[in-house]
């Protein structure tokens, strides 16, 4: 009897410590919620900014100081990146885009400038390696953010740079690059091009099917932003592993601008547990850019041609410049909104769910055509702000900012540790 009440005092005093941790739990619940209710939407997105590890899939950095050299360790007068502002954004995980322009597929030297590109990312790292480190997996991403350090891994802007050998994905797996685009503007020995009216290969050729299995084994990831419809078909039903669009959108705010995902293929994309990752410029946005574009595009063709114009020398492309500067201030691009490229995400996201939708931005690639609100890497916590007014849930957030990339670069990584054949 004894026994017995001893062993009851013990289990009333083990209700009376889980009733006083719950009564705990929930006090710290409810400071939590009221300290988050206390913010404005702004100091939220900030928060979550700030906490978060930011990836954007697509910043065409290396191409730009290719162009015009700025220290990008510091504030830069031009372009839309640098430390300090992706700093104040939280951006940690910028894709460096190693671009690889499709007119090198006829002139040569498409190797020879990514592996200038990828030697300028690293001397940026070099330069200031407290504030910039190399990430080739996603467990550095995790040590670098850990450290307060912003990662730069590396995508390949068309993947014309292979030059129709599997030793130089080998080759580029080894020095960074952790995605392909498979291609550009212009159809190449991979795939066509959903900007090439020339569609030889009607999708991939059969060495961009043999890529495509040799990326999967090594460890790089498919994009398919940039290729034909059909080729996107077919990439589907070659991969062993989800596949990303680094910087694409929804076609149904576009119609017939093949660049941009349909609703059909964005299904697809999710159903192989892809991501898409959104864009911010009116050219991928805006149905009204591209009629404006529409119209644009003979004009310049009409100017270059009285004028005698070569777009490849320097004295005429700024005379070309010119024009459309001139031509511009009449009629200025609708460069989209902030408020549009939510209409994007949420058209997304109601047809395959939250699981499925990220960030790719397209920074120093697209011209300065781009919203009021999302200038530059200073900008994301615009993004999250509007995304908090539109009714999305901090967890939801979290796995469109990297979240749901991560978990495909993370597959990626898996499939290739029992499929590796690097030599």
């Amino acid at each position: 009897m004894k026994l017995f009440s001893l062993n009851k005092l013990a289990f009333v005093a083990l209700l009376s410590t889980i009733a006083l941790s719950a009564c705990e739990d929930k006090s710290v619940l409810k400071e939590e919620a009221e300290t988050t209710s206390t913010l404005t939407t702004e100091e939220q997105a900030i928060k979550i900014a700030k906490e978060t590890i930011i990836i954007d899939t697509h910043i065409d950095v290396p191409y730009r100081l290719e162009h015009k050299y700025e220290d990008v360790s510091k504030a830069t007068a031009e372009g839309d990146f640098d430390y300090p502002r992706a700093l104040k954004g939280g951006l940690d995980v910028p894709f460096m885009s190693i671009y690889i322009p499709s007119k090198l597929q006829k002139t040569g030297g498409s190797k020879e400038l990514a592996d200038k590109l990828i030697d300028d990312v690293e001397a940026i790292i070099k330069q200031s390696p407290s504030k910039f480190a190399l990430a080739y997996s996603t467990s550095q991403v995790k040590e670098n953010f850990a450290k307060g350090i912003i990662s730069l891994p590396m995508g390949m802007e068309n993947g014309s740079a292979i030059e129709g050998n599997l030793a130089n994905l080998h080759h580029f797996y080894n020095r960074g690059i952790r995605y392909i685009t498979l291609a550009h503007a212009k159809t190449n020995h991979i795939s066509d091009s959903s900007y090439d009216e020339n569609r030889p290969a009607q999708g991939l050729t059969a060495f961009g099917k043999a890529l495509i299995v040799e990326m999967n084994n090594v460890g790089v990831m498919v994009d398919i932003s940039h290729v034909s419809d059909q080729a996107f078909y077919q990439v589907l039903q070659i991969s062993k592993v989800p596949v990303i669009a680094s910087h694409s959108s929804a076609r149904f705010f576009t119609p017939n601008f093949e660049r941009n995902m349909s609703d059909k293929m964005i299904k697809l994309l999710a159903k192989n547990g892809g991501v898409i990752q959104m864009t911010f410029s009116g050219v991928f946005t805006s149905q009204k850019f591209r009629e404006q574009s529409a119209v644009y595009k003979p004009i310049k063709a009409d100017f270059i041609k009285a004028n005698n114009l070569d777009e490849e020398l320097a004295a005429d492309k700024a005379k070309i410049d010119a024009f459309e500067d001139a031509y511009l201030l009449e009629k200025p691009w609708d460069v989209g909104s902030l408020d549009l490229v939510l209409d994007h995400y949420d058209h997304a996201i109601k047809l395959v769910g939250i699981d499925h939708v990220g960030i790719g931005s397209d920074f120093d690639g697209v011209s300065g055509i781009l919203p009021e609100k999302l200038k530059d890497v200073a900008s994301y916590p615009n993004l999250i702000a509007g995304l908090i007014e539109r009714g999305y849930s901090e967890k939801d957030i979290k796995k469109l900012l990297s979240g749901n990339v991560m978990r495909v670069w993370q597959q990626v990584e898996e499939y290739a540790a029992t499929h590796n054949t690097l030599y």
